[in-house]
């Protein structure tokens, strides 16, 4: 089965940085696009990033220069470099992906940046 776990979140002051990675099992991982969605309170949950299998990347335009998603195939690892922090980034962030048509989600990690 498709299992999506989420790491690294916390409280950071603006300005400051966090790396989340997402530790995927259940897939042929190096196959499928990743990514990186979040959802703040009262909001509906928007992508922040996107990996193709080949490495490609969409970003949102909220997050353009300042947050760099990547993978490591070899530990069917999805990462998101957030730098420069700021208020407005502070949401519960999804881990991402479809397999065979059907959308997956990890269970979310708190990301929390204060003035």
């Amino acid at each position: 089965q498709v299992h999506l776990v989420e790491s690294g979140g916390g409280l950071v002051q603006a300005g400051g940085s966090l790396r989340l990675s997402c530790g995927a099992s259940g897939f042929i991982f190096r196959g499928h696009s990743m990514g990186w969605y979040r959802q703040a309170p009262g909001k509906q949950r928007d992508v922040v990033a996107v990996i193709s299998s080949i490495g490609s990347t969409i970003y949102s335009d909220s997050v353009k220069g300042r947050f760099t998603i990547s993978r490591d195939n070899a530990k069917d690892t999805v990462y998101l470099q957030m730098n420069s922090l700021k208020p407005e980034d502070t949401a519960v962030y999804y881990c991402w992906t479809v397999v065979a048509a059907r959308t997956y989600w990890g269970q979310g990690t708190q990301v929390t940046v204060s003035l």
